[in-house]
């Protein structure tokens, strides 16, 4: 989580702009790969408008990773890919965002996302060159503009959909709504044709794409895995990657075909030395979770999670979900220079009717307690009641706000869990918390010719992490790997 106020006002700027660019007129339109004829509720123009819109919202969301080297290259290699693509007037844009689920996707208009996770999971260029060539794919094809015609009338889901239930979804950050559209789905149609774009777009810019297809072994390997690496989001919403294996190698067998005198660029070392350093998982620093308590080093706070709930931490907000989807929980910044202001604000937003407030102390901090309620309906058209418990917390320059909310009839029941915790926020001051580091990618050069298992524990990798670095340099822990190889390992 990184609040800032750039963040909140980028965050307004997205929702307000997707919510104009729902009054469009229907259009029929030539696709450019297909040359097909389509019905299409956005025009070209529409579609960049939505891209730069909807970007300051998105690296708001996630935090955008700084790495001059690795931006410098996948905007190189994007701008190259996009100058032989099928829409080559797109002025495309590529970034790396800050978050450890392994991911990559596109919004309309020529915008291009990678997290770190992925970034850490590649293990040449090639590899990456291919999912690059996917993701441009969606934007030549208007996957992503189709997509959002076909349910530019369904409700937009909330970034933190995965935590709270969907009634609970109006009150989390009016902004992250807009965010939705990035987790559509597309059908098998639109993944085997991105899929085939990916092979000859990588492969005209020089890139071996029978690399893409062995990637797809890493993302069916993290996903059936038990360890602490996120199901991949890119393989979630995507078909078996086992079976795309084949169509890919496929596919580079005929792209290659036409060119045999081609030497095409694998690029392992090359690629595996610019991510010497790359932030590995979760990043401390953004705040974490440990021992039923989330701490933030840089902002130095902590407070109590409730007890079993599921949390996930963004920049923009740390929400937390009663496991059944009874109950929610979100911290975030308040705007407004003072305590009431920010309670104002909170209220018009969501159009939440007070019932009460009061001033309250919170471990030494100025805070400001509010109940408030909102009717509405749900998705079946019938009608509810949701209690909300707000506390509004100063804090050095900042104001944080927490927002607990849940049925009416079960506000007595989890009114005092989530207060409890809001209670709790106070200054966090121990060093062995604040001084936490994340881990980071180490490239190492095996000595000499070894297996990976005994190559790791050389570099003194534990025995319970095996399978995971396994994974992570797209190998089997007893592969043999050759003297002089170049392998990825873990270290803070």
């Amino acid at each position: 989580m990184k609040f800032t106020k750039t963040n909140l006002l980028t965050r307004r700027i997205a929702s307000f702009g997707i919510v104009c660019l729902l009054l469009i007129i229907v259009a029929c339109s030539r696709n450019p790969v297909t040359g097909k004829k389509q019905l299409n509720l956005m025009g070209e123009q529409q579609e960049i408008a939505l891209g730069k819109q909807s970007d300051p919202g998105i690296v708001a969301m996630f935090g955008k990773y700084e790495d001059e080297t690795l931006q410098n290259f996948i905007s190189s290699k994007g701008k190259a890919m996009g100058k032989i693509s099928h829409r080559p007037n797109l002025n495309y844009e590529f970034k790396i965002l800050d978050s450890p689920v392994v991911n990559a996707f596109a919004v309309p208009g020529g915008y291009v996302y990678f997290t770190r996770g992925i970034m850490a999971h590649f293990n040449n260029e090639a590899e990456f060159a291919g999912v690059l060539g996917h993701e441009i794919g969606h934007i030549t094809a208007r996957h992503s503009a189709r997509q959002y015609t076909n349910q530019v009338l369904g409700q937009l889901l909330l970034i933190g959909g995965m935590v709270v239930s969907p009634e609970f979804r109006q009150f989390g950050d009016v902004a992250a709504q807009s965010m939705g559209m990035l987790f559509m789905k597309f059908g098998r149609d639109h993944e085997s044709e991105s899929d085939g774009l990916g092979v000859n777009y990588s492969t005209a810019i020089g890139y071996d794409a029978h690399e893409m297809g062995d990637f797809f072994n890493t993302l069916h390997r993290l996903s059936t895995k038990d360890g602490r690496d996120p199901i991949p989001t890119f393989q979630s919403t995507h078909p078996d990657p086992l079976d795309r294996y084949a169509k890919v190698h496929e596919h580079a067998d005929k792209a290659q075909s036409k060119d045999p005198k081609s030497t095409y660029k694998i690029g392992r070392d090359s690629y595996l030395r610019m991510i010497d350093g790359l932030v590995y998982g979760e990043d401390p620093r953004q705040g974490y979770e440990e021992n039923g308590f989330f701490y933030h080093p840089e902002l130095k706070f902590q407070y109590k999670l409730p007890s079993k709930w599921q949390m996930l931490n963004t920049p923009a907000q740390v929400q937390m979900g009663e496991p059944d989807g009874k109950a929610a929980m979100f911290l975030s910044l308040g705007q407004g220079s003072t305590l009431q202001e920010a309670l104002n604000n909170e209220l018009t937003e969501n159009k939440l009717t007070l019932i009460e407030k009061s001033n309250r102390n919170v471990n030494g901090l100025q805070a400001l307690a509010a109940i408030s309620e909102q009717v509405g309906q749900n998705q079946q058209g019938q009608q509810i009641k949701i209690k909300v418990i707000s506390y509004f917390i100063k804090y050095g320059d900042l104001i944080y706000k927490f927002n607990g909310m849940t049925y009416d009839e079960l506000f007595s029941q989890f009114a005092p869990v989530m207060e409890n915790s809001m209670k709790s926020f106070k200054k966090l001051t121990d060093a062995s918390k604040i001084n936490r580091k994340p881990e980071r990618i180490k490239i190492q050069k095996v000595p000499s010719t070894m297996t990976l298992k005994q190559a790791l524990t050389r570099f003194k990798v534990p025995n319970n992490r095996h399978e995971e670095l396994a994974i992570l340099n797209g190998m089997k822990v007893l592969d043999s790997v050759k003297g002089g190889t170049l392998i990825k390992t873990v270290q803070k």
